[in-house]
């Protein structure tokens, strides 16, 4: 499950092809992705990862955020009396990422701020008689805890993430990360989390005490020439930091994937027929169905859903870094939206005792044998032959010695006695 959230991820970090149109519309090609479930699934981690490979990203809180903080705000000038306007983290982050961490304990006054950025790219002010539009074209990723603190499986999708729909519908992408008990997952994680604690970096002696920064040598017009080193592809595996290598695989330098989605980025491929009809289609399968058996959804769907699957057609054609879209990039953005979209729903049973399932089989079983024996012999069933009748093989049956509370009256359906 978690291939899917890192490839989404690289879709955000590539986006789709802006277009803007002869009238004026513009059609964004900013991915929004929303990460929702248990505590300490680390959902923050990938906003940190995210922040530190974007080009351009800012990171901002729910808790200490406002919706002018996001867009935009008025303020007076202390020596002039003035108005002015200052940005906000959302228009700072113009053709770049927003990493929103704890997005549900904002307030819904202040969700509904970011309603025309997340679709439009762009903040409308008018205030103190300031009337201005600020270009706010950026990816939105987000990190939410569910209503109840952890994710119920026996609730709908809808009632655990518990936002509108209308800003569920401006997000792309609505991944459910669920922290399962797993003891090989486990093993695996704490494995990891030892081996991080255990690691120093290159040159660092044990013991050796940590140096703050205050180097008084340096001064402001000191720059600190260093050479250019040539930039390495792949990282040297270290077994400490990276574990044992067990296959071939290689891990890309965080400096080269920096330069390698600066470049994809820039590349606009073009929608081929095939593709385009591939997506056509899974639109409207998505349409038609709104639930696949016992799962839910997790996102509206609506026509926002078909520019979703051609912006994640174009991202995946990006990461290729091929000039046309492809009828295997639309079958990706397709897997990408069906698992992310629906969930599944656990429903309850009801808890019975041990013995009371296998009695009542029994009893329904001798119920429907004994009838069709006695109607053969006699043509009709008595109701009185058919209750002696019933006793007997049940005693036969079980080899038990009748019980007053055993009593098999109540199950059969009696007809009112003519007088």
């Amino acid at each position: 499950r978690t291939e899917y959230i890192k490839k989404a991820v690289l879709c955000l970090l590539l986006g789709g092809v802006e277009k803007i149109l002869e009238n004026g519309t513009r059609l964004r090609g900013d991915i929004n992705i929303m990460l929702i479930g248990d505590p300490s699934t680390a959902k923050s981690q990938v906003l940190r990862y995210v922040l530190n490979s974007a080009p351009r990203a800012i990171a901002t809180t729910g808790r200490g955020t406002s919706g002018v903080g996001l867009t935009a705000a008025i303020t007076t000038d202390k020596d002039s009396g003035e108005r002015r306007l200052e940005a906000g983290a959302m228009v700072l982050a113009d053709r770049g990422i927003v990493c929103i961490d704890e997005f549900d304990k904002m307030s819904d006054i202040d969700r509904t701020a970011i309603h025309e950025v997340m679709e439009q790219g762009r903040v409308t002010i008018s205030k103190a008689g300031i009337h201005a539009k600020l270009n706010a074209r950026c990816s939105v990723l987000a990190a939410a805890n569910p209503v109840y603190g952890r994710y119920d499986e026996y609730k709908n999708p809808m009632d655990n993430i518990g936002m509108q729909d209308s800003l569920l519908s401006r997000f792309d992408l609505l991944f459910v990360v669920l922290d399962v008990m797993d003891p090989e997952h486990d093993a695996r994680i704490a494995e990891f989390v030892l081996r991080m604690h255990r690691y120093r970096n290159p040159g660092e002696q044990d013991g050796e005490p940590i140096r703050i920064d205050g180097d008084v040598d340096n001064l402001a017009t000191y720059e600190d020439k260093e050479e250019e080193e040539e930039m390495e592809v792949y990282v040297k595996h270290d077994n400490l930091l990276h574990g044992q290598k067990k296959n071939t695989q290689k891990l890309c330098s965080l400096q080269f994937l920096r330069k390698y989605i600066h470049v994809a980025k820039s590349m606009s491929p073009v929608l081929t027929r095939e593709a385009a009809e591939c997506i056509s289609n899974e639109y409207a399968k998505l349409r038609t169905t709104d639930n696949l058996g016992n799962k839910s959804k997790t996102l509206p769907i609506t026509a926002r859903a078909l520019e979703t699957l051609i912006r994640l057609a174009t991202a995946h054609a990006k990461a290729r870094m091929s000039k046309t879209v492809e009828k295997r990039d639309a079958e990706s953005a397709v897997e990408l939206v069906n698992f992310a979209y629906f969930k599944e729903t656990k429903k309850k049973t009801k808890r019975r005792k041990a013995g009371d399932d296998d009695d009542n089989d029994m009893m329904m079983t001798m119920m429907r044998r004994i009838p069709s024996d006695l109607t053969r012999k006699t043509g009709s069933v008595p109701e009185r032959h058919l209750t002696q009748e019933t006793r007997r093989q049940w005693r036969l049956k079980t080899d038990l010695k009748p019980q007053p509370s055993l009593n098999l009256l109540p199950l059969i359906p009696l007809q009112p006695v003519r007088e």
